[in-house]
């Protein structure tokens, strides 16, 4: 009787164990939903409030115009539409800045069907990285407006390094001092003096 009441007990040690673990990752589930709740609310705009100034350029006329949109917008200019899914610029405290898009272009073509020519991130700073080669049209982002939440400070500005060293000066040729003898050398002992030592 005894030892079913200890197996008993120990099992619903056993379950209550694995409740408790249940719990505690639904908390650390919490926990991370919490944290990405909060990042959203300390600055970080959301992709669709986002603003993004997109150049399109006609080669053909040589015409640039400048498209405002948001993400999953879409904007036909002539025989060509611009669709904006996504735009990012790097945090203000970041060493390197980057803006960019991912963008899509679609052209009508002589037989009236339309194409994707088109599909990718480009940048602004870096318009090599991901080339639209079309022989009309051309896009690139110029802007994406999104804020941050407060991030560290900038990196301070390195120390103003002197010229001035702390070694001693060496005599100038018109105080040039004695040179010093050099110290007699005690010969060193053969082999065979100290075999023999």
């Amino acid at each position: 009787m005894r030892r079913a009441a200890a197996l008993s007990l120990a099992l619903a040690l056993a379950l209550a164990a694995c409740g408790g673990e249940k719990s505690s990752k639904q908390q650390a589930g919490q926990v991370t939903r919490q944290t990405v709740l909060t990042g959203k609310e300390q600055g970080v705009t959301p992709m669709k409030d986002r603003v993004a100034v997109i150049g399109l350029l006609n080669k053909r006329n040589g015409i640039v115009r400048n498209i405002r949109m948001k993400p999953g917008q879409a904007v036909r200019a002539g025989d060509a539409v611009v669709r904006l899914r996504a735009c990012e610029t790097t945090a203000p405290w970041e060493q390197e800045k980057l803006t960019g898009a991912f963008l899509q272009l679609e052209v009508e073509g002589s037989d009236k069907k339309w194409r994707r020519v088109f599909s990718g991130w480009v940048y602004k700073e870096s318009p090599s990285l991901n080339v639209v080669q079309h022989p009309v049209y051309d896009v690139w982002p110029k802007s994406c407006a999104m804020t941050f939440p407060p991030g560290p400070p900038p990196p301070a500005a390195p120390a103003a390094s002197s010229n001035a060293s702390s070694a001693r000066n060496s005599p100038g040729p018109a105080t040039s001092a004695a040179p010093e003898e050099p110290a007699a050398e005690s010969p060193s002992p053969s082999a065979v003096a100290n075999n023999a030592a």
